[in-house]
């Protein structure tokens, strides 16, 4: 083997040394997707219960809503996501079944989103139980979006959905923050693939297809 030939080998070696370091680095921490692309987890796994505790607790996010009455939205059925406010499992199309929904996807890296979701806060303030929002996660770092919340103060029912099946199963665009109107009967009123700056913009794109003032 000739001298250019050995140290060819050596550089290619060295090469692939660094680039399995780096995708163990990156799988260490749950970030080899990056920001706007679907994980293929739900949360990372350094996201264990025991590791949330404390990040929950700062949040202090209320339950998911209950199963309503019936299957729930169609498009939904069979995606079971995690609840982020205690860990506990929802099945996405009961819990929504019945009940106007406003569905806020948003993600802790998302500037636009950060601005918006206290503006989803107090519209739902606003409406009371004529209509549920609920945030969705769409980043497999859950404790990054529970301490996200926390800084915001705002405390709505969120679903952890890293891999995004909620919105591929609803055909929302890939941008975020987007918004999803679903109205009692579990139909698609508004797919609303934009930002809001108060709860006076959500209430005039959101009140008309559900009926409810805001």
């Amino acid at each position: 083997m000739s001298t250019s030939t050995r140290w060819t080998v050596v550089v290619l070696a060295v090469l692939v040394a660094l680039g399995v370091g780096l995708w163990t680095q990156l799988d260490r921490d749950g970030s080899r997707s990056a920001p706007g692309q679907a994980s293929a987890r739900e949360r990372r796994d350094a996201d264990t219960p025991g590791a949330l505790a404390e990040p929950r607790a700062r949040a202090g996010l209320p339950p998911c809503p209950a199963d309503g009455p019936g299957e729930g939205p169609p498009k939904l059925r069979g995606i079971t996501v995690e609840c982020a406010g205690d860990g506990s499992r929802v099945d996405v199309a009961r819990s929504l079944a019945g009940r106007a929904v406003v569905l806020n996807l948003w993600a802790y890296w998302c500037a636009p989103c950060a601005q918006e979701l206290p503006a989803m806060a107090e519209y739902q303030r606003r409406v009371g139980t004529a209509a549920t929002v609920v945030t969705v996660h769409q980043d497999e770092n859950e404790t990054a979006a529970l301490l996200r919340l926390a800084e915001l103060g705002v405390r709505l029912p969120t679903l952890q959905d890293g891999r995004r099946l909620i919105a591929a199963a609803l055909q929302v665009p890939n941008v975020m923050p987007a918004t999803v109107v679903l109205r009692p009967d579990g139909s698609v009123a508004e797919i609303l693939p934009r930002s809001f700056a108060s709860a006076d913009e959500i209430a005039a794109a959101v009140g008309p297809q559900i009926g409810v003032p805001g």
